[in-house]
């Protein structure tokens, strides 16, 4: 019962907001806008899947903005300039993005350090190598990804949002129904009762870090596909969006307890609201201090309800 009352408080939240903008700006109302939006969630969708498999364990990657700018500029590069087809970059992407988060997890776990401060370091690494990638420069790839992000059969959607709400399926059986996501709770909940228990406690914590680097990775093509092109200062604040949309949905910062679902949710609610402040006129300095505020909130809530 308590499960389904959650879903019901986050649609019922989406759907205030919706009311609120749609008051706010005629326009909101629109297919125009309902573009906006769904070009929006699948990048956002992925690494919210990720995130929340990396906070059920009770760690934060603070990264992925970053990692999703190195990621695009190796696209780029390659599409761009090495003139490789967009399997190969998406390939190449994706494992790029794999080595990155396995990287910060083998790091933070192994050495017992932690991840946020681990995923700090990263973020300053992979947005320096995006620029030096790139050149500083936007490589432009045209029509060759553009596909991947384009509306197709009259509809809204692409094939890009049909990948990441498969991806969001696939995560919430691995978490709820798979042994690997169970242990990840446990781990969360109580890693010392979990390691007396016979869990094994660091590849699964490292096992979630190259699961999100490399869902990251795939937002990356997909974010380039939106645009045409890989932009070295892509991703710049993904990492607040991606952490506000699993906080909306109730995976709790403390570990132990998330669902993907929900994070995905979450992520309907944080595109709604971005695309309802671009509507209203909201300047970037006021989204950004509109997110923040989300995150406190769903804080303040996440520990009210474990209080």
């Amino acid at each position: 019962m308590r499960r389904f009352a959650d879903y019901l408080i986050l649609l019922a939240v989406l759907a205030a907001m919706i009311l609120l903008f749609g008051m706010l700006r005629d326009s909101f109302f629109s297919v125009a806008t309902l573009g906006s939006v769904a070009n929006r969630i699948p990048a956002l969708a992925l690494v919210a899947t990720g995130m929340t498999l990396v906070m059920v364990t009770g760690g934060i990657d603070l990264s992925v903005g970053s990692v999703l700018g190195l990621c695009g500029a190796v696209v780029g590069v390659m599409m761009a300039d090495w003139q490789w087809a967009l399997p190969l970059a998406l390939l190449g992407s994706i494992l790029v993005g794999g080595a990155i988060g396995g990287t910060t997890g083998a790091v933070s776990v192994k050495l017992r350090l932690p991840s946020f401060i681990v995923s700090l370091g990263m973020l300053e690494m992979a947005r320096g190598l995006a620029f030096l990638a790139t050149n500083s420069q936007t490589k432009y790839i045209g029509a060759s990804i553009e596909s991947l992000g384009a509306p197709f059969g009259g509809l809204v959607i692409s094939p890009a949002f049909i990948i990441s709400v498969l991806i969001v399926v696939a995560g919430q059986v691995m978490l709820s129904q798979m042994p690997m996501g169970r242990h990840w709770i446990a781990i969360g909940a109580n890693r010392e009762a979990a390691l007396v228990s016979g869990v094994p406690v660091d590849r699964p914590r490292i096992l979630a870090h190259v699961l999100l680097g490399a869902l990251t990775g795939l937002a990356a093509v997909f974010n380039c596909s939106r645009l045409g092109s890989a932009d070295p200062n892509a991703g710049v604040g993904f990492e607040l969006s991606a952490i506000a949309a699993v906080v909306v949905g109730g995976t709790s910062l403390m570990g132990g307890r998330g669902s993907v679902v929900k994070s995905f949710m979450g992520v309907l609610i944080i595109a709604t609201l971005e695309a309802g402040l671009v509507q209203i006129g909201a300047t970037e300095p006021m989204k950004r201090v509109v997110t923040g505020a989300v995150i406190i909130a769903a804080v303040l809530a996440d520990t009210w309800r474990r209080k």
